[in-house]
Formats: C-alpha cells, structure tokens, sequence
C-alpha cells in the first residue's frame, strides 16, 4: 500500500443535498422484491449453472415468493435461451411471477431477446446501458450526447417489437448502469431520454433501475444519489424506483436499506449475495431485517436449511458459517457468558415473560427459520462439524465449505475419539493437512501451464503417478474444465468437479491460496480435496489432485 493513497486514489463527491429527508424516514413495509440469481448470480460461478439447476433454483425461489425473477440473459448464449424457452413452453412460471430479461441496448440481441419471450405471461424486459464517466471514456470511448443516443435507440427499438408479444403483459426497465459513479445530472437525463420513447404513465409505470454497480463511496452517498433522483426526475409517480446494491465496501446491505428511506420502491439482489468480486446485495439478510423489526418481508425463509442446501447444490457456492441470518453457526454461541445470557432470555421468553422477541445475541427465534440454537465452547469427540470447523476458521481462517465439514468432522472426531481428549486447534489443523493438503499418492503435481484465447483455455499438465511422469494437455471454459478434459484423455476414469471455493491465507507478498474441491465420480462417489499455493490457479489444481488422491 501507498504511503500517501491521496495521490493515486480520490474520494467520490457527495451529492448536494442539504435537505435531505432520508435520515428521518422509518420503513415500515417491505419492498417489492426481485431475485436476480439465475442472471447476476450466474454469471459471477466458476461453473455456470446447467439448465437443470437452473429450474431447481427457479422453483425454490418461487417458492420462496418471489414474484419478480430475473431469469437469464437469452441473447448471450443458447443455454440461457433454452432456460427462457422450457420456463414458458413447459409453463414452469406461476401465471403471477414476471419473468426478468437482460439485454443491452444492441439490436440484434433485443431482436434476439423478444424471440425468447414469445408466449409468456408476465414479462420485464430489461434494458441496460453504461453511463459513468470511466465507461464513456475507456470503454466506449463516447460522448454523453452519444451515450444517451444509444439507450433511446434501444428504447426505440423494444417499443417497435412489443406488438410481437401478444397475450403478454409486458413491463419494461431500464438500468443506467453504472449509476454508483455516474453524476446525477447526466443519470437524470439519461433516464427521462428513456422515459420519453417509452411514456410510462401512474397506470402502467416503468421501472428505473439504479444500479450501485460498483460502491464508490458510503452508502449515505447512494441514499442521497437516489433521493435526489426521486426528487427531481420528471414524472416520478409513473416510475418504480430499483435498487441494484452491490458489496465492494461490504455495505450493500446498508446501501440498499438506506436507498428504500431515500424512496426506492424496489430491491434487486440474490440468496446470500452471490455476485461478481464481492457480490450482490443479499436478499435474505434485508428481508429478515424487516422481519426481526415486525414487517412482513413478503418473502417465505421458513425452511432456511432447504433454502441453503439447494442454493449450494446449484452454485457450487457455500454459506459461510457466520453468515447473518444463514450461517450454521449463527446462533451458536461459543462463549460461557453468552450461554448463560441466551438461556435465561429463552427461559423468560417461554413462560411467557415478555410480550416480543428480546433474547439476549438472538436477533430472531431460529426456530422460524427451522434452526436451533446450540452451544458449543471446546472440540472433543462430541464436539461435531461446528466446533471443529470453528476452530480451523478462528485460529488459521481456514474455512471450510459446509459440505466438506460434513466430510472432515466425522474424521476428525474418529481422530480425537481415538485421542481420548480435548484437541488444540492446530493439532485440527495437523489432521486436515494430512488428509488433504499433503496427500501426493498416486498423483503429484510437477508443472501446468494455461493459455486462453476467444473464452478458451487450454492448458498443459505435467504429473506424476505413482512416480511416474504423466503429461496431458486439455482445454475448456476455464483451467479447471481444461484439466478435467486433459485427464478423460489421458484415461483417467470419468469424475466432474461439482463444488469449489477458495479464499486467501495468508496477507504479504507470499501469501497462501488454499482452494477446496469435490468431485464426483463416475459411480456417484463424491470426494473433496484442497491445495495450497501462493498461486490460486495452482492451489486448484492441488486440490482436484488431492480429491483424486483420495478416491
């Protein structure tokens, strides 16, 4: 880091505003919701959801209530058209849930997307296009005259096609992407260029998305860009105001409650803030934020342990373990005079002491989220996942995903049982070292080298087996898809890597990756395997090594 960081970074500018109204505002219902999971969420996995896990997570995310489902991007690939195309001609959608489209102001991916949509109920589509300064300028390398040029060409070009969605109730949105870092003014008139070619009116609004696509400032800043909008931009009552947080500075949760009090009537985000860099907006936490304060969210998290496991089924994604609301160890408490506290806060609250929720460190009773409170203060044989799996993350940040703790606690505690005592943390540690970090039987990895060019990777592996020297090359969408094709063709036994995750360390110059992979094999065999290396492409491949290692 920099001595003095004033001299390659700035401060974002605040917005003029001296008589802001947010700060004194109470919210006192929820918003209208959309999950954008299948779309934002998707995009930002190392392996893209399929078809099938696409309509698993769809249908838990009706079930959950969403009425507003942003379902894919139908002109970026023909995976995401076929998933728009089975949702409408194999009537998946609810005759009330509308189905969200994306697309860019291009027309033929607007031809493209309008293709997708023919039959449907309910639909959004969804019209974007960047206006912040850094995109018109190193991006596209266009005046602010010629970037409102294209998003009224866009807006032309979908209103000239609505007549092709009959028996379609159609409502349409659009995003001045970008709009975190974008001056307000231009936003504005961005915004009501769109509007003219559309005319929303009170009775069949439009929706203006505005997207903190990238936090550049605290979140009081969004509050006031979106107060200031919804102040001054022409016709507001034929709008609904979007929400698109994202969590660079960790804030997207404080960003989006704060730009609701700004006035915004709608919140976009996912399940536990999947998303590209630091991700979306978690829809989960702000939702049960308005519970745990007495709103109703309008969204149904009663079986939050189903929620999590399909999520993570189809991602591949884990819920970290203090996660808000989702975690498995959130409403564990580890400390003895936190037990003591919650104990009597439950003993009151059951005979009927108080007339509300006021448990002490229990937001909400877990039990209406199917949860449970537990204790848990040492590892020994009778310690389980949760402790075990605590101490790796508290003493070494090593975090496990919740189906690999699943694997290594039953392991753990044959070892400790074995023991006959309490364990130490870095005594865990010595364990999962030498179940996965340090197995190098038959497989040892000596060199693998990638390339890419157009979206492929290609990559050359050089290995060991059993002490002999292995080389293969393979290619695919990324290093891991590459090194997977490269083994099928080097006769290895079929396997696909169905979960992955990994996080640094270590801080410094030599820091540490540590990956963490399971696959499955052909007979349906699941193993998880993790790696080690300053180079997180590496530590990868360690761990798909270490997972075929323990096959």
């Amino acid at each position: 880091m920099q001595k003095d960081p004033s001299q390659k970074y700035r401060p974002f500018p605040p917005v003029r505003l001296p008589d802001r109204q947010w700060p004194d505002r109470v919210l006192t219902q929820a918003p209208r919701w959309c999950s954008v999971d299948l779309r934002d969420g998707n995009q930002a996995l190392a392996v893209p959801m399929n078809v099938s896990q696409k309509l698993e997570l769809f249908h838990t995310l009706v079930k959950c209530g969403f009425k507003e489902i942003e379902v894919g991007f139908p002109s970026a690939s023909n995976t995401e058209f076929t998933f728009n195309r089975r949702l409408i001609e194999e009537r998946r959608a609810p005759d009330d849930v509308w189905l969200q489209v994306l697309v860019q102001a291009r027309e033929d991916l607007i031809e493209r997307t309008f293709e997708s949509l023919v039959g449907a109920k309910k639909a959004i589509i969804h019209m974007y296009n960047s206006t912040s300064p850094a995109q018109r300028r190193v991006v596209f390398g266009m005046s602010k005259e010629q970037i409102v040029q294209v998003a009224v060409r866009g807006a032309e070009l979908i209103k000239e096609r609505l007549p092709r969605l009959k028996g379609t109730e159609v409502m349409l949105q659009y995003s001045p992407e970008s709009f975190s870092a974008t001056e307000v003014e231009f936003a504005k008139e961005i915004s009501e260029a769109v509007m003219n070619v559309w005319q929303p009116t009170p009775e069949r609004r439009m929706i203006l998305n505005l997207p903190d696509t990238v936090e550049v400032a605290m979140p009081n800043v969004y509050a006031d860009q979106i107060e200031w909008i919804c102040r001054n931009i022409r016709n507001r009552d034929s709008l609904i105001v979007s929400l698109h947080t994202h969590n660079d500075r960790y804030t997207g949760v404080a960003a989006t409650e704060l730009g609701l009090l700004a006035g915004a009537d709608r919140v976009e985000g996912t399940l536990f803030g999947n998303g590209e860099r630091t991700g979306n907006l978690d829809i989960v936490t702000v939702a049960l934020n308005f519970y745990m304060h007495g709103i109703d969210p309008k969204l149904d998290f009663t079986d939050m342990n189903a929620i999590v496991e399909v999520y993570e089924r189809c991602t591949g994604m884990s819920v970290p373990p203090r996660h808000p609301y989702a975690g498995e160890l959130v409403f564990t408490a580890f400390s003895g005079s936190h037990q003591d506290a919650i104990k009597k806060g439950l003993a009151e609250w059951e005979r009927g002491g108080r007339a509300h929720w006021d448990v002490p460190y229990l937001t909400i009773d877990p039990n209406d989220i199917s949860r449970q409170y537990r204790e848990v203060i040492r590892v020994n044989s009778q310690s389980g996942k949760g402790g075990v799996a605590y101490l790796l993350e508290s003493e070494f940040g090593i975090i496990l995903p919740k189906e690999m703790q699943r694997e290594f606690g039953p392991i753990a505690n044959e070892e400790v049982d074995r023991l006959g005592r309490e364990v130490s943390g870095a005594e865990l540690k010595d364990m999962f070292w030498r179940e996965y970090i340090e197995r190098a039987k038959p497989w040892e990895l000596q060199a693998f080298e990638t390339e890419s060019k157009n979206g492929l990777v290609r990559c050359r592996a050089k290995l060991l087996r059993d002490g002999k020297a292995v080389e293969f090359a393979g290619e695919g969408n990324g290093p891991l898809a590459a090194l997977v094709h490269g083994f099928g063709k080097a006769g290895v036994p079929r396997f696909e890597i169905t979960n992955y995750s990994e996080h640094a360390l270590s801080a410094g110059e030599e820091a540490s990756a540590i990956a963490y992979i399971q696959i499955k094999q052909a007979d349906g065999q699941t193993r998880w395997g993790a790696g080690v290396d300053t180079n997180i492409e590496l530590a990868s491949v360690r761990a798909v090594l270490s997972a075929l290692n323990r096959s």
